[in-house]
């Protein structure tokens, strides 16, 4: 089934033990022809849900009984799975909180992105068909604070992917430019590339790091030391500082 676009249906599932918050996001995305193909109250229902009926993209609440959103996510990802077009499927964490180490370990188990659940309406829809191209990071701003506080170098976890050592120079620097939030149009426009140079050397970047998606990337790139989190001086927003390259 096609949207009014022409393009395929979005296809979502949203797992959230609150049913008013599920059946509000369900009239938000069936205004926007976005069809809701399941419904989850907790995670272990969520990971059967995908299982079942292969949905484009997965709204996951992080917070719910038995199994929450981030043991359901490890489980869904863990297994690769597939749309019923062939694609990966994406999971968007739901959650009340901003900053919360929870929600950066969703992200490190392959989370596409997250949003906050007092998201509007437009934004919601936006975000989804933002993350169903994988394109660029879901509310880049927010998702970079996120992994800029708690992605630290030697923070005692095991290493998220390969070594930085198998990126070129020049993929290392789109990489850079990835975790600043750039999408690939951005990208192409800053380093005088065509976009489709630039989704060439993001599609090896994401082989060489053996990770499923560009917020995984980043995640890479914070850990590493690769970019790394400062502060302006008048405010508490971090900046990205590129390391020297050669």
């Amino acid at each position: 089934m096609t949207g009014v676009t022409g393009e395929p249906r979005l296809r979502v599932v949203i797992a959230d033990d609150q049913a008013l918050v599920r059946s509000g996001f369900a009239m938000i995305l069936a205004a926007a022809d976005i069809d809701v193909v399941g419904n989850a109250a907790d995670g272990a229902a969520a990971v059967a849900a995908v299982r079942q009926l292969r949905p484009d993209l997965v709204l996951m609440d992080v917070r719910m009984p038995e199994v929450d959103g981030l043991e359901a996510t490890r489980r869904i990802l863990a297994t690769a799975p597939t749309t019923t077009g062939g694609e990966p499927v994406r999971v968007i964490i739901l959650t009340t909180f901003d900053l919360d180490e929870y929600v950066y370990a969703a992200l490190r188990a392959g989370a596409s992105g997250f949003l906050l659940k007092d998201v509007t309406p437009d934004h919601l829809v936006h975000a989804l068909r933002l993350v169903r191209t994988g394109d660029a990071m879901l509310a880049p701003s927010i998702t970079r604070r996120l992994i800029a506080r708690f992605a630290q170098p030697g923070a005692g976890r095991p290493p998220l992917a390969g070594d930085l050592a198998t990126l070129t120079a020049r993929e290392r620097e789109v990489l850079v430019e990835m975790a600043a939030g750039q999408s690939n149009r951005e990208i192409a426009e800053a380093m005088y590339l065509s976009e489709a140079t630039v989704r060439t050397h993001v599609a090896r970047i994401l082989a060489k790091l053996h990770v499923r998606d560009r917020v995984q990337a980043v995640v890479v790139a914070y850990e590493t030391g690769l970019v790394q989190p400062g502060r302006s001086g008048t405010g508490s927003t971090p900046l990205v500082r590129h390391q020297k390259l050669g």
